[in-house]
């Protein structure tokens, strides 16, 4: 008897943030994610759920610093790597758009072997490429 190998997929990845309002404009108005879930939890905490529109990937779960060593990992959550890979079928496209709604690139664009990259940085200063995969 053989045995199927397990399912399963990485579904959703805790950000930490400020502010679940600003973190969710930046997100959602700036990037152009949407909002798959918001809820209010027990005290005054959220389930705050964005991905890019139509994605298949994972999510992310915008989650309010609670304490102090929470608050110190805001914008620095990967030790200044960068830690957020955002895939796009058009790159040229998506920078523009990002650029014209203030968003920070820290280089400009290049190719690798893997595709056209740039790294930008979101409202904290967490690293992400925006990437356009190579054919």
């Amino acid at each position: 008897m053989t045995r199927s190998a397990p399912r399963r997929r990485l579904a959703t990845v805790a950000l930490v943030v400020d502010d679940y309002d600003r973190a969710k404009a930046f997100y959602c108005d700036v990037l152009g994610f949407e909002c798959l879930a918001d809820s209010s939890l027990e005290g005054d905490k959220r389930w705050l759920v964005v991905a890019p529109k139509g994605a298949a990937g994972a999510a992310l779960l915008l989650a309010r610093a609670d304490g102090e060593a929470q608050t110190q990992a805001i914008g620095n959550q990967t030790g200044g790597r960068v830690g957020f890979f955002l895939e796009t079928d058009d790159f040229a496209r998506d920078r523009a758009t990002f650029l014209a709604n203030g968003v920070q690139f820290l280089e400009e664009p290049r190719r690798e072997v893997y595709g056209t990259v740039a790294v930008f940085a979101d409202l904290y200063g967490n690293r992400w490429d925006l990437i356009e995969p190579a054919p």
